[in-house]
């Protein structure tokens, strides 16, 4: 029997859809809307052990290395499994690492619990969560995933003044243990993600032969999907790989560097740290206004998101000419908002490249190769910052890769379109055969293709 909610030969568009987005919300806020508030712990931590910053520093990258290399595991489990299983698994681990780390064993111990555990657990959670909102929708797609993905925002606003205050009732083991109790809540939402039927709704005659296909199509046991490691073979996709790499280069720059910017400019660290709080605000607006407007349909995703990352790259070129408050606040939103542009669309832009039967598998690659620039890029500032003792230096640094990732979209953009108008040897194929069980003769020239 086919899903209440299950369009016929495509997704529902809707109807419970609109659970899985509202649940996507909640996991974006307890994932990555933790992830971007983490760092209120790095100087408790620190002070707490009386190691070096560098020392410190570990805990948080190996998060961020296994959030990353945990996407094509996460992809291969869901296709194995079902997302709702992985999302529950993800919240396990993501609740176990918090709460372990609370018991304050030693520094090896965090960076077991919060480095591996909560690292995993975060990309169990978070990619699963993209995926199934991308199969849930086709037409309202951009604004179901922009939509989603704004709980990063909501959450990170919130987050930031109550962690805060929960380190200072309850010192920070006692925090990292309520904030591990809070995510227990990832498994809830997991929960509610409920899988799509796969088998399409095909009335036909009762007779023998109909009977035996009802049969197969009845089996209980789907086919499962493997990891398409063959989108590697995609030049399309290996440009959009390039992208993700230059563009992560320059997307974990700004937010690290700000602050101290800021301060480096004589703001007292009240002003300075309030900049973050206008970023998130800008950027749930901007996801939520280019979701939307990716949703009109006026201009291709990839297009769109060849404009608003080559903006976000001059803002960025220009952001150092602010001396001040007011000037700097203004770049800073503008900043924001079209990196809420740019996260709306990129993900989602993968199913325009690879299709919505290789998203999963074209999900984790893209995460595998973007951690690159994300170990690359703030390193690579901050030894540009140390040698020309000017923060601006990181500034143009980010501005300069994210433009370059931009060029990558126009190729991929056009190697998409180029194959869109010319047919491929397959799908020619596939035509020629269905035209002779018809009793129909087809005949393709070349000129028809090109």
């Amino acid at each position: 029997m086919q899903n209440p909610g299950m369009k016929a030969g495509g997704p529902p568009d809707g109807g419970y859809g609109w659970v899985v987005v509202t649940s996507a919300f909640f996991i974006m806020g307890l994932t990555t809307g933790v992830l971007k508030n983490f760092g209120l712990f790095f100087l408790e931590i620190q002070n707490h052990f009386g190691v070096l910053t560098s020392t410190t520093s570990w805990v948080t990258s190996t998060m961020i290395v296994m959030f990353h290399l945990g996407a094509p595991v996460a992809s291969v489990l869901s296709m194995h499994c079902t997302q709702r299983a992985v999302i529950m698994m993800g919240g396990l681990l993501t609740a176990s690492g918090m709460i372990l780390a609370s018991l304050d064993l030693s520094l090896p111990w965090m960076y077991l619990s919060i480095g591996v555990l909560q690292g995993l657990g975060l990309s169990f959670s978070w990619l699963p969560a993209n995926s199934i909102v991308s199969h849930y929708f086709l037409k309202w797609r951009p604004i179901a995933y922009a939509i989603a993905s704004s709980g990063e925002c909501v959450f990170a606003m919130v987050f930031s003044p109550f962690f805060q205050w929960l380190i200072e009732v309850y010192t920070w083991q006692g925090a990292l243990l309520i904030i591990g109790s809070l995510q227990l809540n990832i498994c809830v939402c997991g929960a509610l993600m409920r899988p799509l039927e796969s088998k399409p709704h095909n009335p036909t005659k009762p007779n023998k032969d109909n009977h035996q296909d009802s049969k197969a199509a009845d089996d209980p046991m789907p086919k499962k999907l493997s990891f398409q490691w063959t989108l590697l073979r995609k030049p399309e996709f290996l440009l959009y790989i390039l992208f993700a790499i230059f563009a992560a280069a320059g997307f974990f720059i700004p937010p690290l560097f700000v602050v101290p910017y800021a301060t480096s400019l004589g703001l007292k660290n009240y002003w300075a740290a309030s900049i973050l709080s206008v970023l998130a605000l800008a950027d749930l607006l901007g996801r939520l206004a280019c979701g939307w407007l990716a949703n009109l349909r006026l201009v291709r995703n990839l297009q769109l998101l060849t404009m608003v990352v080559t903006m976000l790259g001059v803002v960025l070129l220009l952001l150092p000419i602010g001396k001040d408050y007011s000037v700097l606040l203004v770049f800073s939103s503008l900043y924001g908002f079209l990196f809420g542009c740019v996260v709306a669309i990129h993900v989602m832009s993968i199913v325009d490249i690879v299709g919505l039967e290789g998203f999963d598998s074209g999900l984790g690659l893209f995460m595998l190769f973007r951690s690159i620039g994300g170990f690359i890029g703030p390193p690579a500032a901050g030894w540009l910052v140390d040698l020309d003792k000017d923060f601006g230096a990181c500034f143009y640094l980010s501005g300069l890769v994210l433009i370059i990732s931009g060029v990558f979209v126009v190729l991929v953009d056009r190697l998409v379109e180029r194959k869109k108008a010319s047919p491929s040897d397959t799908e020619l194929e596939a035509t020629q055969a269905f035209a002779y069980k018809m009793g129909v003769k087809l005949v393709v020239s070349e000129s028809n293709c090109k």
